[in-house]
């Protein structure tokens, strides 16, 4: 753990922490706040469910979704605390796509009201989270990604609108190009990512979202082989100047399968893997980035290349395996956007285990004989963190909530991830490895 910038004599951190959302990288951002300056973090929250609940180190305000609810909620936050006499600057934060492009849309107003707002413009953050975009930049860069078509709605209220085809084979993965344009969009059976199976099925998922009004684009991509060991978690830090200063990345053990959580790890191993580091710090670099990126990769076991499948505007739902990695991503925040201060490039180094599933249902889903080997070792002598158990912040609740969360993810893995379409994940990947490696022995 940081120690505190506090107690008597020490110079106060010059700021308030103000995060936007309620899920557990909500809480793992207000703990690591609390870790390295011993500060309470005021949250504007839809709710207050389990995560953020009976904290000690949090100020918990209810907001509604709408854009102009969230601006006007924080417009009463940062007048409250004028009025009791805090002038400090409200460095604010939110791990939601659609809640990031809330803020920017209304930097003005929030700044005006005492707001710090690390984020890229608004034209960029458009441009760059929008996955087909983002395949556009990656492909100047020489940044490999999935095969992908992109399917325009654009024009899809036209009774001769047709859907591009798909030229590579099925099974595939169909999910929005900009989450945010998403997010409001309703119907029946709605998902945040689909397996599709066969082209009728994808023939429906066009119709149901063209019948729900949805005018955005949707991606189409090829779907690597591979169970959730494949995937890798990136995230960076640009400093207002456009340097990369923070770097990390991690290698995941499990996903989450509900549908309203699917593909957020699980659990996680840090680990520093240099080639995918390098190419988010040189797209970071190249548009001109400014705040946390967070970065989806998988290893494609058909050729070994990791491939890029988008980029986030914020800080990922599971930010804490930066400060478990050695690396407290507020520090780096706040010595940027609060102090002025110019650091040198870091990378998370420190191997530990990030898990929110219990360690024994882990154990069960990693399948590979070395890489479980490593999971347990890494159990066994303790380098394992849960963002949720935190001992400055343990009362008798909370702890009840995350056993009764633990027990939960084994119900919701059982519904949503048998092992049987865990194996059957797994199988395909190495048969792709195998393949890969007899083509390249015939050649």
């Amino acid at each position: 753990m940081t120690t505190p910038h506090t107690g008597p004599g020490a110079e106060g951190p010059g700021f308030h922490p103000v995060i936007v959302g309620s899920d557990i990288g909500v809480y793992a951002l207000t703990r690591s706040f609390h870790e390295a300056y011993g500060l309470r973090t005021t949250i504007v929250a839809f709710a207050e469910p389990g995560p953020i609940a009976h904290s000690q180190l949090i100020d918990a305000v209810l907001s509604g979704t709408a854009p102009d609810q969230i601006v006007a909620t924080l417009q009463r936050v940062a007048a409250g605390r004028r009025a009791a006499g805090h002038g400090e600057p409200l460095l604010l934060q939110s791990n939601m796509d659609w809640v990031v492009r809330v803020l920017v849309h209304h930097r003005g107003e929030l700044e005006a009201a005492g707001y710090v707002l690390p984020y890229a413009g608004t034209e960029l953050i458009d441009r760059i989270c929008d996955k087909a975009e983002f395949s556009a930049v990656c492909a100047e860069l020489g940044i490999p990604t999935p095969a992908t078509v992109i399917q325009d709605f654009a024009d899809a209220a036209d009774g001769d609108w047709t859907p591009a085809p798909v030229d590579f084979d099925y099974p595939v993965i169909a999910k929005p190009a900009s989450s945010a344009d998403y997010h409001d969009v309703t119907f029946a059976g709605k998902k945040k990512i689909y397996e599709i199976a066969s082209p009728e099925e994808l023939a429906r998922l066009w119709d149901s979202l063209r019948g729900a009004g949805f005018r955005g684009r949707f991606l189409v991509q090829d779907m690597i082989p591979g169970d959730d060991t494949q995937m890798r978690s990136v995230t960076t830090y640009s400093d207002t100047s456009g340097r990369v200063t923070l770097r990390c990345s991690a290698h995941v053990l499990l996903e989450e399968r509900t549908p309203a959580a699917r593909g957020n790890p699980s659990a996680m191993i840090v680990e520093p893997v240099e080639e995918i580091l390098d190419a988010a710090q040189r797209l970071c670099e190249h548009v001109g980035w400014h705040g946390f990126a967070n970065f989806d990769v998988k290893l494609d076991p058909r050729d070994g290349v990791f491939k890029f499948f988008e980029q986030n505007p914020r800080i990922g739902r599971n930010n804490y395996y930066l400060t478990a990695g050695g690396q407290n991503p507020t520090e780096v925040l706040v010595d940027d956007v609060i102090h002025g201060k110019r650091r040198d490039l870091v990378t998370a180094r420190r191997e530990v285990l990030y898990c929110v599933v219990p360690h024994r249902l882990l154990r069960h889903y990693v399948l590979d004989d070395g890489l479980r080997a490593r999971v347990v070792g890494l159990m066994r002598t303790g380098r394992t963190v849960h963002p949720l158990r935190y001992a400055a912040d343990a009362s008798p609740r909370r702890r009840l909530y995350v056993l009764t969360a633990l027990v939960n993810h084994v119900r919701k893995y059982r519904r949503y991830y048998p092992t049987a379409a865990l194996r059957a994940n797994f199988e395909a990947a190495r048969a792709a490895a195998t393949r890969s490696t007899a083509g390249k022995g015939e050649r």
